[in-house]
């Protein structure tokens, strides 16, 4: 037999497991990790520290380590593999504690998400407007490492709305008025700059973004992106609406819920499917049209981007703010479809992309046969979401279904946290799924892992789901957090390493811009203090005197399970208000000539 040509090798790794035995006189621990197997750790020379926040010190627990290092308890150790005679030894050469106490993790406390996405809000600030007045003709869609700007002059559409999701998500758990001021003049810009309205479809596009090099704005109406180059991606539209619609159900105003309907106009009209259903992935520039051969390998085709991406970009937020029912019928029969067609049989992972008699398209581009384990997990939290808004058995099975397989073929069960890209197709011979390209881990994914097992263990109240949920949120806060620039990492090695090569090295771009790390902030504290730990939680709303329909300001953090939730109390402009009903989470707003700012606490059942 040949030799192991690993038995001589050295790697640095991450191990993270909990505690079954420590032996503090010989420098030992023994840990379990998630997968269930054991690992004999060396821990005499690591040094030690407890799991920081943004904005947070560092905390020395080397003197403490052997102390800490008790049964049951889950920590972080990395460390490096060295050769002995019969296999290797796991030398720790630092260990993450993620809480004083055993049994508990700093990011389940309260504070811990505001306190990050006030950080974040920070950062991204600082970065795009300084600390003067905000003007978003300062905007630039890349920003380096540090939030320093590139010499590229494109604002893009979709990145500014995401940074306006984000502040108005910020002003939403925190108060701050000055996260809500960029989140509305961004809302402004957008309308005023990079909106096209079309009177005689009534329907409204974005614009894919404006060059403004030398202080001239030129349009760019097609997409500058290469897998959507010069075609109007269904994407694109829908990410356009992401801040808007966040801070609708903050302000109430009534040009932005215009503006929606009339984007989703544009999407019934120009992308949807009358005969087979749902909604084209691309449309052409020129005759807007799904099936034109400009598209190329974008012709005729549908996705989960055009299908799914609705929901959670703005539809379930435009739901929760105006309580519509066209807008659930909407999500409803997006959420069918996906029960429908994306489940395969013969894969844990779901299908992502088809033709537009709903075939699976496993030839698409760089995707092929492959699986985006973000995807498969975003499909699981929203499944949740829209069950709390008309319950279906389907719903909730596949949800179950994806969130009881991803683990063990899109997780890291030993090292924590989410892959990228792997083959939906086993080989014969080579046990598990394959990683694709590397195996390298990217934030955005982190948040469908933290939030499909968030949600899940919320609504089912299972204990595994938590424990996938806590190791999913050990990862992202031990390793995506820069505590040294500010905001997160775009992706780290699988060991937790941040990966700083090319776009990956950003803060900004195409891809990177707040939302996703907002959207984490907001819906784990959501979930954690109000179905995991069955506390309180306490919103922020500044509706315009214009604002809201019948002046009903509805306050529904998310869509959670009915009869969860009841709304304990609310304040006007600082003082007591008893007009809202605490059943049905609304408040009815007295009539003002000026904004009011509106407080509520929300309880659990």
């Amino acid at each position: 037999m040949a030799a192991d040509p690993l038995a001589h090798v050295r790697i640095s790794d991450l191990v993270a497991g909990y505690v079954t035995e420590a032996h503090p006189d010989r420098g030992l621990v023994d840990l379990r990790t998630g997968d269930g197997h054991p690992v004999r750790v060396g821990f005499e020379h690591a040094s030690a520290e407890l799991l920081r926040n943004l904005g947070e010190p560092y905390t020395d627990l080397t003197s403490r380590k052997a102390e800490l290092l008790t049964p049951g308890r889950h920590v972080l150790a990395h460390g490096i593999y060295s050769p002995t005679g019969d296999g290797h030894v796991f030398d720790a050469t630092r260990i993450v504690f993620l809480d004083r106490e055993p049994g508990e993790y700093a990011f389940a406390r309260p504070g811990w998400w505001p306190r990050q996405l006030r950080e974040l809000a920070r950062f991204y600030r600082v970065a795009q407007f300084g600390t003067g007045e905000v003007d978003y003709a300062d905007y630039r869609t890349i920003l380096r490492l540090g939030g320093d700007k590139s010499g590229r002059h494109v604002q893009e559409t979709d990145t500014i709305s995401r940074l306006v999701y984000g502040m108005a998500s910020a002003f939403l758990l925190t108060g701050e008025d000055d996260f809500l001021d960029v989140a509305e003049r961004g809302t402004r810009y957008l309308r005023d700059h990079l909106r096209f309205a079309d009177p005689e479809n009534d329907v409204v596009y974005w614009y894919h973004g404006l060059d403004v090099a030398d202080g001239v704005e030129t349009k760019l109406f097609s997409s500058e992106f290469g897998d959507d180059f010069r075609s109007i991606p269904a994407y694109e539209q829908i990410y356009a609406l992401v801040g808007p619609t966040q801070t609708y159900r903050i302000t109430g105003d009534p040009d932005v819920l215009a503006d929606v309907d009339a984007t989703v106009r544009l999407f019934h009209r120009f992308f949807r499917d009358e005969e087979r259903g749902g909604y084209y992935s691309h449309i052409d520039p020129v005759h807007l049209r799904p099936d034109h051969e400009s598209l190329g390998p974008n012709r005729s085709r549908k996705n989960w981007n055009s299908i799914g991406d609705h929901a959670p970009a703005y539809l379930i937020n435009l739901f929760l703010a105006a309580g519509r029912r066209q807008d659930a019928d909407m999500l409803e029969e997006c959420f069918d479809l996906i029960v429908a067609h994306f489940p395969d049989p013969a894969s844990p992972f779901v299908q992502e992309r088809f033709h537009a008699d709903w075939t699976p398209d496993r030839e698409w581009g760089w995707q092929q046969d492959r699986a985006v384990v973000g995807h498969n997990l975003k499909i699981a939290w929203n499944l949740m979401r829209m069950n709390a808004i008309r319950p279906k058995d389907a719903y909730t099975k596949l949800a179950r279904a994806i969130g009881e397989t991803m683990p063990a073929v899109g997780g890291d069960t030993r090292r924590g946290g989410w892959y990228d890209v792997v083959e939906r197709a086993t080989r014969a011979g080579v046990p598990g799924h394959r990683l694709t390209w590397h195996d390298r881990k990217a934030w955005w994914q982190q948040e469908q892992g933290v939030l499909a097992y968030l949600i899940l263990a919320g609504n089912t109240g299972e204990d595994g789901f938590l424990r996938h949920a806590r190791e999913s949120e050990a990862f992202y806060n031990a390793f995506f957090l820069d505590h040294d620039e500010g905001g997160v990492y775009f992706s780290v090695l699988a060991d937790g390493t941040p990966y700083l090569l090319g776009t990956e090295r950003l803060k900004g771009s195409h891809s990177m811009s707040m939302y996703h790390a907002a959207e984490l902030c907001f819906l784990a504290e959501v979930y954690e203090r109000l179905l995991i730990r069955g506390e309180s939680l306490d919103l922020w709303f500044r509706p315009r005197p214009d604002g809201f329909p019948g002046r009903l300001l509805r306050v529904a953090p998310d869509a959670l399970p009915p009869g969860s939730v009841r709304l304990q109390s609310v304040e006007v402009d600082g003082g007591p208000y008893d007009r809202f009903d605490p059943e049905s989470l609304t408040v009815r707003l007295p009539d003002t000539s000026s904004p009011v700012k509106v407080r509520a606490r929300l309880v659990a059942v």
